[in-house]
């Protein structure tokens, strides 16, 4: 931790609390996570909030090439000093969520891994952003607060699980890797995190997912209502048209959206 501190101490870097700016110190930790996103020598990696390029600099030790956005223009001097031994890992600087498609596709190919360690406030935007997008990546690896990590791989019906839960498993196979401690980032944030890696799959390739989407959504819609009547408003049906669809699905009529997992999902929209 102390090289980090000497580092931004050199290059008078302040800490914006606008970006949620959490840095990772333990080397342990830096490799553990390259290995959790099990990166080899021919992937193209995609890093979202370098930050002071830590994690940036052990990525690009195992991987073919790292491209990092990174939002802090402050932080150009200190990714210079601690990315000088990495010349396969370049920097952006912009705000990843307005880069496009095709900026995306430009600037880490077809075929790219994401790795971030994510600043809470944007973590959700983030990972439904890339597993939606048309050029999606292989896997996404993030570190992410315990409880978002928690609910990315809970089960349908439990009190964690939720719309992103369900739109997660639409893409891929999501999995707490690691839990971390608070301890190992400076500034220490005031909670402990999880490591989290979704490996895409075609499972519903070819199945409508917009509508399946649309369907997660209003089910997710009002918690403590029923799916018929979250369906109805969500789709601009009658009560009765929902509650047909959902006995159609085979599923009660008093049945919640909460309840359902992605299959179930998948088999209501048939009938939408």
């Amino acid at each position: 931790m102390s090289e980090i501190r000497e580092v931004l101490a050199r290059n008078a870097f302040r800490f914006n609390k606008r970006y949620g700016q959490n840095f990772i110190t333990d080397t342990n930790l830096l490799d553990a996570i390259v290995a959790d996103a099990e990166i080899c020598g021919d992937d193209v990696v995609l890093e979202i909030g370098p930050g002071a390029g830590t994690l940036t600099a052990r990525l690009a030790r195992a991987a073919k090439r790292v491209v990092a956005y990174e939002i802090d223009e402050n932080l150009r001097s200190v990714l210079a000093e601690t990315l000088a031994d990495s010349p396969n890992a370049s920097v952006v600087f912009k705000d990843v969520t307005k880069a496009d498609d095709a900026e995306i596709e430009r600037a880490a190919g077809k075929r790219y891994k994401l790795v971030a360690n994510l600043p809470y406030y944007i973590t959700t935007p983030i990972i439904m952003r890339f597993i939606e997008c048309e050029n999606r990546p292989e896997s996404i690896t993030v570190m992410v607060q315990k409880e978002v990590g928690d609910r990315l791989v809970a089960e349908a019906g439990s009190a964690e699980y939720g719309a992103i839960t369900a739109a997660v498993r639409l893409e891929g196979d999501a999995t707490i890797t690691r839990t971390v401690s608070r301890k190992m980032f400076y500034p220490s944030p005031n909670v402990d995190s999880c490591v989290v890696t979704v490996k895409m799959n075609d499972r519903y390739a070819s199945v409508d997912k917009k509508k399946v989407k649309k369907l997660i959504r209003a089910a997710f819609a009002m918690r403590r209502k029923t799916l018929s009547n979250n369906l109805s408003a969500g789709f601009g049906i009658s009560k009765k048209e929902a509650a047909d669809a959902i006995a159609k699905a085979g599923f009660s009529a008093d049945v919640r959206g909460e309840t359902l997992d992605v299959d179930d999902f998948v088999r209501l929209s048939e009938f939408i």
